[in-house]
């Protein structure tokens, strides 16, 4: 094997450094590219997009960015075409220079960016725990000296890379770090959507004076004034076109102007111009080129290697890479002189060449290193199916899943598909690429290739999966009625099969149809729950989803109260210290649900607290908005409106920073609870409007209740009355999503003088409160009863509400029942006892910052009070005191950067700028109140 000398690849380094000498025009891209760098030397991160079409200048400007990025320390990384299914590849070139300080991570992102490098095996990592990882590597790494990342090609980074860097960019603050994207397309352009969001500036043609200049410098030779303007007029400035398309034709072509300028897109005819000067190579050149465009590491080793292996003698490898100088650099690795010429050189070559090329790639890479990129070099030199190929790609495609590379896993398990002779394993292997695809985030690549699987001769098993695969797609895309009825055609398929995923399969479709149902029937929920009934029962011993399962199949049967005895043995279970991860991760969210539902207050704290817990403890951040959603839900009952409102912060936090859609129920609860009108009524109709897209039929619902609840607080009880009614359905099942509307509208109708309003309700919200038998259920039907009833049967029952309200944990209910008491008090002319009722209601609704019912109970008092709301902080931000909570709660800088999503660095920023506000110096004086 030969090895270029060093004066060798001298020559073509210096020549590449020449032709990138001179940057002309360019103005406003080279400031936007100072302020970035001006910015992370003084500690203020930032990150731009440059688009563009090929070859305008975007490879040029991050020569630039480099240049004169000084005394900073620079990370050089480029998508390959080749690469794409390769997972992580993009992301571990600009990784590697700062792997060093992986062992300073927190734990659980060590672990995940181990793992998705293959540098350690364990569980799957769940991508955005890898994202965090990276985060704190890069913020790590600049902290020695600010550090300027440039990625070119972005287009082609595989899309795990791409999703990570995205995040990473999002979440730049003050970490010193500048991170600068080449894509190839304009700013409306979505070829590369998980970069949207960032700052874009889209790269235009040089001005005619400035492509002149350019131009001028490339060419030899006297050419022809008329032939210049058109080479100027017909490149718009293209610097590549300007420089690259003159070369392939001769002087005298050039001094005439004939042949000069096919007609076709730009990039198209660039290409056709290194396509000429490609073929007018040595036959050896021509061949080194192949394998350098077939070889995506851009190791010379392997180049030489795989010649070797094609035949080439090795006295010949410096001629050809003498020859072929113009067009490829191997000084410092493998580097084309534009990815355009790479893929141009692949295109030239044969289909047996290339095969040929990537054969002998395969034979000299090393399966026990990189035992992926030669399974997909083995794949492309394939002329027909081969079942040895097929199963190394499953090999790599399980390696892949297991690095949390399911779009790579996707792409390896379809190409092994297409390699696959028997047509039953050929099927299984397209619904596994499919799940894959799924999983990755690309549900229409999932349902092609869950159509071709369809198509082929599949199992009875691969069936079942198949129809449980596009009820779960379904339910990702949109919610609507018929995704239930996927989930239970693929239930009573897998029947026979598989009892226990058929049963899961049953709750998915329940998860399904609750979502869907609107106001006005909840029928579906009773279809599933019926066939659910007919199922097998659960093996033994049961899980307990198979205990969810039968509470759910018998409450939407037989009612309400007969279900609540297994839906408390379903709760349980889920409070047991032996739960699953697994199973607490999928189910606890409709566990955490029937807890609210059966009014146990206890069994809700205990398991939404458990549910967040566990989403963060595992880095199951695909779970946690769900898990915050149950959390806040029970905070707003419970009257704990500053915790929810820290927790709507960190919803909001996730949502952005894992991409994951979350509706805004809880914003707009949490509104109604501090009596913001504004920000109720907008809440209100963004949520509807957004759910009627989505096909939910949840929102009308939970806004109906928001607008009944701010309207009694406020005292406009004829409008609480109408909102609550719009809520409240006859079909409804009894829940909370019933419950709390009908208290609404109970007094509501008392209020505005329809009673008989109110007792109706009070019938239907006594079926469930007298089933749930809870302090929570019948304190809540008490104080309903009070306010419909006079003499002393409503002085017993405001009493027995406050006295078992009391005992619970849901103070604005206690609190509006000692309200209540004290306004029946006052019209029974006794005032004293009546203050004291009014004063407590007061002091409660002020100290859990209920702002309409404290203005309400002020006025009961004659007292004038400035109404706030529970976001009031003082000098703090949000997410200042959002972060003075996690650290008076004894959270490390990194681990409150975990729960934020942004670095260390930035969470010691925003420490600074909270001690300089209340004017102290250390963590200890945080103890004081933020006020």
């Amino acid at each position: 094997m030969m090895m270029f000398p060093q004066h060798a690849q001298n020559s073509v380094t210096t020549r590449r450094k020449r032709s990138n000498e001179v940057l002309l025009g360019r103005q406003a891209e080279r400031a936007a590219l100072d302020r970035l760098l001006a910015g992370a030397r003084t500690g203020v991160s930032g990150a731009l997009v440059l688009r563009g079409e090929a070859g305008i200048g975007k490879t040029a400007l991050l020569d630039y960015a480099l240049a004169q990025a000084g005394d900073c320390q620079t990370v050089r990384a480029a998508g390959v075409e080749a690469e794409r299914e390769l997972a992580f590849a993009g992301l571990h070139q600009v990784c590697a220079p700062a792997l060093d300080g992986l062992a300073r991570l927190p734990a659980q992102q060590g672990l995940a960016l181990s793992t998705a490098f293959g540098l350690r095996t364990g569980t799957t990592p769940d991508l955005f725990m890898v994202g965090l990882g990276v985060l704190g590597l890069l913020a790590d790494f600049a902290g020695e000296r600010p550090l300027v990342c440039v990625i070119d090609d972005a287009q082609w980074l595989d899309q795990a890379s791409a999703k990570i860097l995205g995040f990473v960019a999002r979440r730049l603050r003050t970490e010193s770090l500048m991170m600068v994207f080449a894509v190839r397309g304009d700013l409306d352009s979505q070829d590369v959507p998980e970069l949207s969001g960032l700052p874009g500036m889209t790269v235009t043609g040089l001005s005619d004076d400035h492509a002149r200049e350019l131009l001028a410098s490339t060419l030899l030779g006297r050419v022809d004034e008329r032939v210049l303007a058109r080479i100027v007029a017909e490149c718009h400035g293209n610097p590549l076109a300007l420089t690259e398309l003159p070369r392939g034709f001769t002087p005298a072509e050039l001094a005439g102007g004939f042949g000069f300028l096919s007609p076709g897109a730009l990039p198209r005819r660039i290409e056709e111009s290194f396509r000429r000067q490609i073929a007018a190579l040595p036959p050896v050149a021509r061949k080194m080129l192949l394998v350098a465009a077939a070889e995506p590491l851009g190791d010379p080793v392997l180049v030489w290697s795989a010649l070797n292996q094609m035949g080439v003698p090795g006295d010949s490898h410096l001629a050809a890479a003498q020859a072929a100088a113009d067009f490829i650099d191997f000084g410092f690795g493998v580097r084309f002189r534009h990815p355009l010429l790479r893929s141009a050189v692949y295109q030239a070559a044969s289909e047996v060449e290339r095969r040929q090329a990537h054969a002998a790639l395969a034979e000299v890479t090393v399966t026990s290193t990189d035992p992926d990129r030669r399974a997909w070099h083995r794949a492309q030199a394939a002329t027909g199916p081969d079942e040895d190929v097929a199963t190394e790609l499953q090999a790599s495609a399980a390696r892949a899943q297991a690095r949390g590379g399911f779009a790579a896993a996707g792409a390896f398990l379809e190409r092994a598909a297409e390699l696959t002779p028997d047509p039953a394993r050929r099927a299984s292997r397209l619904l596994a690429a499919a799940q894959a695809r799924h999983v990755g985030g690309a549900p229409d690549a999932a349902l092609r290739l869950l159509a071709l699987a369809e198509a082929d001769q599949s199992s009875e098993l691969d069936r079942a999966r198949a129809d449980l695969l596009r009820a779960d797609i379904a339910f990702m895309v949109d919610r609507g009625r018929e995704t239930a009825d996927l989930f239970l055609k693929a239930a009573s398929r897998i029947e026979p099969l598989n009892i226990g995923l058929a049963r899961s399969t049953y709750l998915d479709a329940l998860r399904a149809a609750w979502y869907a149902s609107d106001s006005g029937s909840s029928g579906t929920m009773r279809d599933v729950a019926r066939a659910a009934i007919a199922a097998p029962v659960a093996p033994s011993p049961a899980r307990p989803s198979d205990l969810l399962l039968d509470g759910l199949a018998v409450r939407y049967t037989a009612g309400f109260a007969a279900g609540v005895p297994k839906m408390r043995q379903a709760l349980k279970a889920f409070q047991e210290p032996q739960l699953a991860n697994q199973e607490g991760l999928r189910w606890m969210w409709f566990a955490c649900s029937i807890a609210t539902d059966l009014c146990d207050d206890g069994a809700a704290d205990a398991l939404t607290g458990d549910y967040v817990r566990l989403a963060r403890e595992t880095g199951a951040l695909a779970a946690l908005p769900l898990a915050l959603t149950t959390r806040i839900l029970m905070h707003l009952f419970a009257g704990d409106l500053s915790d929810a409102s820290v927790l709507i912060t960190e919803l909001d936090d996730v949502a952005d920073g894992t991409g994951i859609p979350v509706p805004g129920y809880m914003a707009l609860l949490l509104a109604a609870w501090q009596g913001d009108e504004h920000r109720t009524i907008e809440l209100a109709a963004v949520n509807t409007a957004d759910a009627r897209r989505r096909g939910e039929g949840l929102a009308p619902a939970i806004a109906g209740w928001a607008k009944a609840l701010l309207y009694n607080g406020l005292g406009r009880f004829d409008e609480a009355l109408k909102a609550a009614q719009q809520t409240i359905q006859s079909s409804l099942e009894p829940g909370v999503l019933t419950g709390a509307p009908l208290v609404e509208l109970i007094i509501a109708a008392a209020r505005s003088g329809q009673p008989e309003i109110g007792a109706d309700a009070l019938k239907r919200l006594s079926t469930s409160t007298q089933a749930c038998g809870t302090d929570w259920a019948l304190g809540m039907e008490a104080c309903c009863r009070a306010v419909l009833t006079d003499g002393a049967t409503a002085e017993e029952s405001y009493v027995e509400a406050i006295e078992r309200l009391g005992r619970t944990k849901i103070r604005p209910l206690s609190a509006r029942a000692h309200l209540y008491y004290g306004e029946w008090l006052w019209q029974s002319g006794r005032r004293d006892d009546a203050r004291d009722q009014v004063r407590t209601a007061f002091e409660m609704f002020g100290a859990m910052g209920m702002d309409a019912f404290a203005a309400l109970a002020a006025h009961r008092l004659g007292m004038n009070v400035r109404q706030r709301h529970g976001d009031d902080t003082g000098p703090l931000t949000a997410q200042e005191t959002y972060i003075v909570k996690l650290a008076r709660e004894g959270l490390s800088n990194a681990e409150i950067a975990t729960r934020l999503f942004i670095s260390p660095r930035t969470v010691e920023w925003h420490l600074s700028k909270v001690f300089a506000k209340l004017g102290i110096s250390s963590r200890r004086q945080l103890r004081r109140p933020v006020r």
